[in-house]
């Protein structure tokens, strides 16, 4: 009912219609926006995460895999937190030519090296036996930088169970220590020359791209060495940095005893495969 209005009371009923309309029509209002929303479409869910599939439901795969190959297969994971992972993460083997990253970081660290730019004998050597794993090279730069400069590496890098010797393929390795290493790199090469190891790394000829790589997740950068060695059983080994943006996790997947080469290369990717499976499947 509208208020009444004496003759000294001017607007008070309109004021009040005025008020009663606006309330109307915010009443109104949200009963549209009420029954808008019951019939509107759910929500959207949440885009799934890169990593479809948890961490250890993939080593689990992968090991399982590794348990059916010949001879002997040891694997580790450091993860985009930090977290290490894998199978038998301590266990020794032999380098092949995985060492040979060691070789080029430790040359990069000399004193003559680390603060000028690499000459052209340098570059030479380095980049043959990283790109296409030259053994000549690989056995120029082990005599130039010593026994004690890969020793002095090993420290820093924290690899108590690396050593080395004349026959560098027989350098013994962990999966642990070498996905470390990888994950670290940049921290162990000065600065000048940084860019160059990293993109050396992203250069092995196609010959040499097995393993990781084919099962390795679209849109990242993959710095990564492969060695073999030890007709007729086979030691096949390959370490990998992945790199997008400001993320990061390394691989490392060590073998020996294998039938030949071609089937620890299968033997790697198998792991491999099932350690990415899912990861990064809905990068764009």
């Amino acid at each position: 009912m509208a208020a009444y209005r004496s003759p000294g009371e001017s607007g008070v009923l309109e004021l009040t219609l005025d008020r009663r309309a606006c309330s109307f029509r915010a009443l109104a209002a949200a009963a549209l926006a009420l029954a808008a929303t019951a019939f509107a479409a759910p929500p959207l869910e949440a885009a799934p995460k890169a990593n479809s599939q948890p961490w250890p439901q993939r080593i689990d795969a992968a090991e399982r895999f590794a348990d059916e190959r010949a001879g002997t297969v040891s694997f580790a994971v450091i993860d985009e937190g930090g977290e290490l992972r894998g199978d038998h993460v301590d266990r020794v083997h032999n380098s092949a030519s995985v060492v040979k990253v060691m070789f080029m970081v430790a040359l990069l660290r000399q004193p003559e090296v680390r603060d000028d730019a690499l000459s052209s004998s340098e570059r030479g050597l380095i980049g043959p036996m990283i790109k296409r794993s030259d053994n000549a090279s690989a056995t120029a730069i082990y005599n130039r930088v010593g026994v004690g400069a890969l020793y002095e590496l090993a420290d820093d890098a924290g690899m108590d169970r690396f050593t080395t010797q004349p026959v560098w393929g027989l350098s013994e390795i962990t999966p642990r220590e070498q996905a470390s290493f990888f994950l670290r790199l940049e921290r162990y090469v000065p600065k000048r020359h940084r860019a160059y190891a990293l993109k050396l790394l992203t250069k092995i000829v196609p010959s040499q791209r097995w393993g990781i790589p084919p099962a390795a997740p679209n849109g990242w950068t993959l710095h990564f060495k492969g060695g073999w060695s030890g007709r007729p059983n086979w030691r096949v080994n390959q370490v990998m940095l992945l790199r997008k943006q400001q993320q990061r996790f390394a691989i490392a997947i060590l073998t020996r005893d294998q039938p030949s080469k071609n089937y620890g290369e299968k033997t790697i990717e198998g792991v491999a495969r099932r350690l990415l499976r899912g990861y990064g499947r809905f990068d764009g």
